[in-house]
C-alpha cells in the first residue's frame, strides 16, 4: 500500500525508516546535512555490521563539503558496512529499507525537515496476490519500479567510500561472528584534510580535491561493468546481489577482474583474475 506523506507525518515516516532497517538502509540526497534526531536514531545501529549502508549525495562537484558536512562524513565512518558514493547530476530524493522505501522531495538535511513545505510518498512490497497478478499481467508495483531504478542510480555513482565487514566462519561454517571492518576507498578523507590544511595555511585560498582523482579500477567478472579494483569484492552490486543468493566461490565467471578480458569459466569469486594476469595485478 502507498501513502502519501507531508510534514510531520513526513519526518516521523523517515524516522521509523531509520528504526527499522536492519538488513539494507539506503540514503539518496544531494544535500547532507543531518538532524539530530537521525543522528540519535542512527547510533543505534553502530553495533549491527549486518546492516548495509548506502548513501548517495550530488551537487557541488568542486567541494563535496557544500553537499556533505565533514562532521556527518566521520559519523558515517563509524558504521562497520557503508558506502558512500557521490553522483554530480543527482537531485532526486529517495530513503528505503528492506520493507518500505520513500519518494520524496526533501533532501537529508535538518533545514529542509525544520523550514521547508515538503511532501513525499512511502511505496511498500505488493501483497502476495498482487504480487502475482504483476508477475502474470507484466505490471511492476510502484515500489519495485522506484528501488530498480534507484539501484542503478547508485550503480551508476562513483564510490568515494567504502567500509565492508569481515566475518569468520564457526560451528563447521554454519555461523559466521563478526571480526573486524575494513576500508577499502577513502577519498573523502583526503578531500577533507586537504580543506583544513588549505584553511589553516592560507584563509583566503580553498583546496578542493581534484574531481579526477578515482580509486583504481577493475571489472566485474560477470557483467564487465566498471568497478572499483578489489579481489575481494570482484563483483558490481547488481551482480553481487545475483551470486550471494547462493554464494558459490568456486562458481564459474565470465570476465577477469584485472584486465576485463573474456575468462571462459576461468576466474570466480575465490579465483577473480586470470592467472596469467595475477602478477601485473598484484604490480598496480
Amino acid at each position: 500500500m502507498n501513502e502519501f506523506l507531508t510534514s510531520n507525518g513526513l519526518n516521523a515516516a523517515i524516522e521509523n525508516l531509520f528504526e527499522d532497517a536492519n538488513e539494507k538502509l539506503v540514503l539518496i540526497s544531494p544535500y547532507i546535512k543531518l538532524h539530530e534526531r537521525y543522528i540519535s536514531i542512527l547510533k543505534t545501529k553502530l553495533a549491527f555490521p549486518r546492516l548495509e549502508i548506502i548513501i548517495v549525495f550530488g551537487k557541488n562537484e568542486e567541494d563535496y563539503s557544500k553537499s556533505m558536512i565533514e562532521e556527518d562524513f566521520n559519523f558515517f565512518k563509524e558504521f562497520p558496512n557503508i558506502e558512500i558514493r557521490y553522483e554530480k547530476r543527482l537531485h532526486a530524493k529517495y530513503y528505503s529499507n528492506e520493507h518500505v522505501g520513500i519518494l520524496t522531495s526533501m533532501n537529508l538535511h535538518k533545514y529542509s525537515q525544520d523550514n521547508n513545505i515538503e511532501a513525499g510518498i512511502k511505496t511498500e512490497p505488493s501483497s502476495a496476490i498482487n504480487s502475482i497478478v504483476n508477475s502474470v499481467s507484466g505490471d511492476k508495483s510502484l515500489d519495485a519500479q522506484t528501488s530498480e531504478y534507484f539501484d542503478r542510480v547508485i550503480e551508476q555513482s562513483d564510490v568515494l567510500y567504502r567500509r565492508v565487514p569481515t566475518y569468520k566462519k564457526q560451528y563447521l561454517g554454519l555461523k559466521e561472528k563478526f571480526v573486524s571492518s575494513t576500508v577499502e576507498v577513502d577519498l573523502l578523507s583526503e578531500f577533507f584534510n586537504s580543506k583544513t590544511d588549505s584553511k589553516s595555511s592560507s584563509p583566503k585560498k580553498s583546496k578542493v580535491i581534484s574531481k579526477d582523482i578515482k580509486p583504481k579500477m577493475g571489472y566485474c567478472i560477470r557483467t564487465k561493468a566498471e568497478i572499483p579494483f578489489n579481489v575481494k569484492q570482484p563483483f558490481s552490486d547488481s551482480a553481487f546481489r545475483s551470486w550471494s543468493k547462493f554464494s558459490n566461490e568456486e562458481y564459474p565467471e565470465k570476465y577477469c577482474h584485472f584486465s576485463g578480458e573474456e575468462s571462459k569459466g576461468q576466474t570466480t569469486f575465490a579465483k577473480p583474475i586470470l592467472r596469467k594476469n595475477w602478477k601485473k595485478a598484484m604490480q598496480g
